[in-house]
């Protein structure tokens, strides 16, 4: 009988969902109108634009748009499937103007399409172009060409979106009142998708670009075929490849930011071009940043682009909000639960409807009291609460460090031992896998997944606390400073900040935990001792000195290691324990390093070895985790 349960509870929420999806593109047949155009820019290419716009004239109405490289389809004479798959359609009900545009060279606009195209901050003529100049043309010519705009103009979107959304900030025009860059991609170096600290992130990047990098000789409305794996297990493929060469070989020559790519295996001038935040300076427009806790693509992005601005535009109206969620899951209609992990309420909507569309119906309709949003507003895990904060990091937090200890243990002491080490071997043969089950995709949950299966790998070192006497709060950025000796010349560090439940834990109110990732088609997860992550970061041990100028290291040379984590937002309540695990590898979220210093684009398999790795932990070298820890 239990296992009919949640059978019958989706198959009520999939009915009522459509039964409200199709009453909600009946209206907007009803109350819209659908016009595709070409918009010409400032050095002639023309970009594709669908506009929907309200068929009420009792009012002049705001404009809000999305710029995307992913196709502003349906195309024709179809729209409301668009406007009702999100909380779009809240915009629709009032009424904005909803603009969506394929950036140049990407779908049906015409020019060439350039990845994360660098903004020019000096543009001399005509053909000084960036997404910046073309925004500002968009702008232009909807103000003066669409009948009843009031003036307003807003824009938001998610991930790649969410860059385009950054240089509709940048553009400049006087029209733009509003911008929302959402799990913006930022930096794809140091913390976003392609990347983290260096170390590249194959699975990603190869599943994604496998498909999106194909080239489009001219505007089509036909998407891209994708890669034909033929091996359905994450692991075992990229296993196979074997290396980095061999993935571009399999991705072909056709592909060209995978091999431009290839060319630029440090942070020089190419990756510098390229980020975001180059361009946020005299930002005019409100700014609302959003992104998830649990975002495995874009978590970096939101967080620094924040920073950035906050940094580089003193006074303006900057506000962030990180909310319990995957990459996008705050446009969904729950954000109640990630995998395993429940939040106690729906978040998503709780966002949309007190946030988000506050937000833009002030700024673009002056509708409502000023929203007053907080500077930070901030989804508190463990504690479940949203916290609102005047400053962020939180003016309350303080970095504390927390010692690695002989045999496994944390604590705010400093070790006292003369020499203390603890010691694994990590073997490229062999990786730690990112995640316990076998996947094709890569899951949105392993970011708060159960780390039990890393716990038991003899190439995983595992550090925890005493269990908790009062709960632990922290919020902000983590730095992990690691002091370290290998026996080669390379390797990657993985810290992983973890919380360890209760052996008896139960989620309360309930008898039994969430089925196994939140599907109902497994048994009850067993959350009693889970190991839910909370955050995980890798680091390329080359890059410890700098990013633009590897270094290899001595081999059995203590030397640190010193990384930031991308900020965190949780409470260890008391009774649980807070754990730290430390490995060489996250397979196949991050391709395996060589333990060698070599070039990794252009490594053979000859040249992947065997290390054994060296945390020290004593009172000369004493390697901790400075944790961000509220008040």
């Amino acid at each position: 009988m239990l296992r009919k349960l949640p059978l019958f509870s989706f198959l009520f929420s999939f009915l009522f969902t459509t039964a409200q999806t199709d009453q909600d593109s009946a209206w907007i047949r009803e109350n819209y109108t659908k016009q595709e155009t070409y918009i010409p820019m400032r050095d002639g290419i023309k970009l594709f634009t669908a506009i929907y716009s309200p068929k009420d004239m009792s009012e002049k109405h705001p404009i809000l748009m999305v710029r995307t490289p992913y196709s502003c389809a349906p195309y024709g004479a179809d729209f409301s499937g668009r406007l009702t798959g999100s909380h779009w359609k809240y915009y629709c009900r009032e009424n904005y103007i909803m603009v969506i545009q394929d950036v140049r060279g990407r779908w049906m606009s015409e020019g060439e399409f350039v990845d994360v195209r660098p903004f020019i901050k000096d543009k001399k003529t005509n053909n000084d172009i960036d997404e910046a100049s073309d925004t500002y043309d968009a702008i232009d010519w909807l103000l003066k060409n669409l009948p009843n705009n009031n003036g307003n103009v807003g824009a938001f979107g998610i991930s790649y979106p969410g860059f385009y959304a950054t240089m509709v900030a940048a553009s400049g025009h006087p029209a733009l009142k509003a911008v929302s860059p959402q799990a913006p991609v930022t930096e794809w170096f140091l913390g976003d998708d392609f990347h983290h600290n260096g170390a590249f992130f194959q699975m990603d990047g190869f599943s994604f670009y496998s498909g999106f990098g194909k080239p489009r000789p001219k505007p089509t409305t036909v998407g891209p075929t994708g890669f034909d794996f033929k091996i359905r297990d994450n692991y075992e493929f990229y296993l196979r490849a074997g290396t980095l060469k061999n993935l571009a070989k399999m991705i072909g020559d056709s592909i060209k930011f995978w091999h431009e790519m290839y060319k630029h295996p440090n942070y020089d001038d190419w990756w510098k071009a390229r980020d975001a935040r180059r361009a946020m300076y005299n930002i005019k427009p409100a700014m609302l940043t959003v992104g998830g806790l649990f975002d495995a693509e874009d978590c970096y992005g939101a967080w620094n682009l924040y920073k950035a601005i906050e940094k580089q535009n003193p006074g303006i109206s900057n506000k962030i909000v990180m909310g319990p969620w995957s990459h996008g899951q705050w446009g969904s209609r729950d954000g109640s639960f990630l995998g395993n992990i429940r939040f106690g309420a729906a978040t998503a909507l709780w966002y949309q409807n007190n946030i988000e569309i506050p937000f833009f119906n002030y700024y673009l309709k002056g509708k409502g009291a000023d929203p007053k949003l907080s500077e930070a507003t901030i989804f508190i895990t463990g504690e479940n609460k949203w916290k609102n904060f005047d400053q962020w990091p939180p003016a309350d937090a303080s970095n504390r460090p927390m010692y690695f200890q002989p045999n496994g243990s944390l604590s705010w002491n400093k070790p006292a031992a003369a020499k203390s080490a603890s010691e694994y071997v990590s073997d490229p043969a062999h990786p730690v896998p990112y995640t316990e089950d076998v996947h094709f995709d890569r899951t949105t949950s392993y970011m708060n997944d159960d780390q039990r299966f890393a716990s038991r790998r003899t190439d995983v070192l595992t550090f925890q606390t005493e269990v908790l006497k009062e709960d632990l709060t922290l919020a902000g950025p983590i730095v992990a400073d690691l002091l370290v000796s290998i026996t080669g010349t390379d390797a990657d560090f993985v810290v992983k900040l973890i919380d360890v439940f209760p052996d008896d834990f139960q989620y309360p109110g309930s008898s039994m935990n969430p089925p196994s990732g939140g599907s109902g088609a497994r048994e009850a997860y067993p959350m009693g001792g889970y190991q839910m992550l909370v955050r995980g970061e890798i680091m390329r041990g080359k890059f410890r000195n700098s990013f633009e100028t590897p270094s290899p290291f001595t081999p059995n040379k203590t030397e640190r290691v010193k990384f930031d984590l991308p900020d965190v937002a949780h409470t260890f309540k008391k009774g649980h324990r807070l754990m730290i695990q430390i490995q060489s590898s996250w397979f196949p979220l991050a391709d395996r390093n060589p333990q060698k210093f070599v070039n990794i684009y252009e490594a053979d398999i000859t040249d992947f070895q065997k290390a054994t790795i060296r945390l020290h932990h004593d009172a000369t070298n004493s390697s901790n985790i400075i944790l961000p820890v509220m008040k």
